[in-house]
């Protein structure tokens, strides 16, 4: 593999890992426990905090995009112009196959039964 797309890859992993982080640290908008205590923490300006959270998170988003665009720019196909699938069907195994056809069964040919 190219060293480039490589470090991309981990970049991209590095990313994901701290968007989890930082989606975890934010307090649910819904009616859960955090809801009780929403006049108090504002008051404290946990509202910035979480302002600057949510620009992280979409930093992050942004972030994971970009490099992951790059990245499938960068494997390349060294100039072989061949496609991966045409690589699999075109290669030939000396395996017996898992599951072998039944072998196909001869009837004699129909004879007349003689009637009285």
């Amino acid at each position: 593999m190219n060293a480039l797309f490589t470090v991309l890859t981990v970049l991209i992993v590095i990313a994901a890992v701290l968007l989890i982080l930082v989606v975890l640290l934010q307090n649910g908008k819904g009616q859960g426990m955090a809801s009780n205590f929403v006049a108090g923490n504002q008051t404290f300006g946990v509202r910035q905090t979480a302002d600057i959270l949510e620009k992280i998170t979409w930093g992050l988003v942004a972030f994971i995009i970009v490099v992951s665009i790059v990245a499938s720019f960068t494997t390349g196909t060294n100039g072989t112009g061949i496609d991966v699938t045409d690589r699999l069907e075109n290669v030939t195994t000396d395996e017996a196959p898992a599951f072998p056809s039944a072998p196909v069964e001869q009837t004699a040919p129909a004879t007349e039964v003689p009637t009285e």
